[in-house]
């Protein structure tokens, strides 16, 4: 507490009354005090979101706030969603959702069919309004006009498919506001950069769906959006074409761009995302960065790989076969298999167990190539968490329209 200079007064006084023997006492009264304050502060900064800094420096003038409080206090999120709710009828699509999205990050949204995703988007989108709650744009409401600084690409596709590629791609470029000079210097760039230049007269129609949907990402990012959202952006690709977008989406994201990620493909999220959020039956699961959320839910295992033979030249343990045995208090041997050059075992740690122990024992029995901790897989926490949130949703928006015409 001490090193930050926004607590230097507090500080200050007690160093002083102390200096002049005065009642220590009264000193850490002060601090104490102080610290009560910086918590209503805190509290008045998260409830009401406060973005103007005058606002709370009218109510403590005599405060001198450094940079990291004022991360700390005032940071929003490039997108926030407060106590978002979406309802169709008596179904809820979306239940108090709260979420802070931070700005030049890829952010992976992840859940289940029919768990929220797409309404939020559409919500962020302002293709349907919320029935309570609001998102923030930048610190502000969204509003109609911010549409212009979002690229969406939706996972259901759409191209006009009698009307030539160029001139579609020109004609949804000038609705994001690029002059056809613009548009059309820009699609050049872009046409050249994938390879699809010849393609500019054909029509949609003659388009396979790999080349389509390449003309429906260059038109989401052409116009340079602060943010990106993207939809299932590797459906339909090959891997090479995976690989060429995986790129430009990280390239994007180098520049600044804010990119929404919403996807089923956990490899995706382990790979671009830097923080997530996974929604199950319209209700916010867990968010977060992405590596401490997979350090969360480890199974304290770590992965050897070994040669069959110790260091001596001696066959190794179980008897001859060379493979590892669990010690009990120490380790259990979750799996082992056959590698080009030897074993691989994964073994599951006991709590109290010391990483020396463990090691002295798993060198006592074999002769270690390598010894890394194992966090689990992306695939595996999405679902743990969605079955320990009530398992995947049985009814989708389009499920409960179906139901009843009334609900159309």
């Amino acid at each position: 507490m001490s090193s930050c200079p926004c607590f230097g007064t507090s500080w200050t006084r007690l160093a002083g009354i102390r200096s002049l023997g005065g009642d220590s006492y009264v000193g850490w009264l002060i601090v104490i005090g102080d610290c009560l304050m910086w918590g209503f502060i805190h509290y008045l900064c998260r409830w009401n979101k406060c973005q103007n800094l005058n606002r709370i420096l009218r109510l403590f003038p005599e405060i001198h706030f450094c940079e990291c409080c004022l991360d700390k206090l005032f940071y929003m999120g490039f997108i926030s969603c407060e106590n978002v709710v979406k309802k169709f009828g008596s179904f809820t699509a979306l239940d108090h959702i709260n979420l802070e999205i931070p700005q030049g990050k890829i952010f992976g949204f992840l859940g289940p069919n029919g768990a929220g995703k797409t309404t939020l988007i559409r919500i962020i989108n302002r293709i349907t309004l919320p029935t309570e709650g609001r998102v923030l744009f930048n610190g502000r409401e969204l509003k109609l006009s911010d549409i212009e600084n979002i690229g969406y690409l939706p996972e259901e596709r759409g191209l006009y498919k009698k009307m030539k590629v160029g001139e579609q791609a020109v004609y949804l470029a000038r609705l994001k506001g690029l002059s056809r000079a613009d548009a059309t210097r820009e699609l050049m760039i872009w046409f050249q950069k994938f390879g699809i230049q010849p393609w500019w007269n054909k029509k949609v129609e003659e388009l396979s769906k790999g080349m389509a949907q390449k003309i429906q990402f260059i038109t989401t990012v052409l116009h340079k959006p602060q943010l990106l959202i993207l939809d299932e952006p590797f459906s339909g690709f090959d891997p090479i074409n995976v690989s060429l977008i995986r790129d430009e989406i990280l390239r994007l994201k180098s520049e600044g761009c804010t990119i929404i990620l919403s996807t089923h493909n956990m490899e995706s999220v382990e790979e671009l995302c830097d923080e997530i959020a996974l929604v199950n039956k319209a209700k916010l699961v867990i968010s977060g960065n992405v590596d401490q959320i997979r350090k969360e839910h480890g199974h304290n295992r770590v992965e050897v790989c070994y040669r069959a033979e110790t260091a001596d030249g001696v066959m190794a343990a179980d008897g001859g076969t060379g493979r590892l045995q669990s010690v009990e208090g120490l380790f259990s041997v979750f799996s082992t298999e056959n590698t080009k050059n030897g074993l691989r075992s994964v073994l599951d740690i006991c709590k109290d167990a010391s990483s020396r122990n463990v090691l002295s024992e798993i060198s006592r029995q074999v002769e270690i190539v390598s010894y890394q901790p194992l966090m689990p897989k992306m695939n595996e926490i999405f679902i743990k968490l969605v079955g320990e949130s009530g398992g995947a949703t049985s009814q989708s928006i389009e499920d409960y329209r179906k139901s009843d015409p009334k609900n159309r």
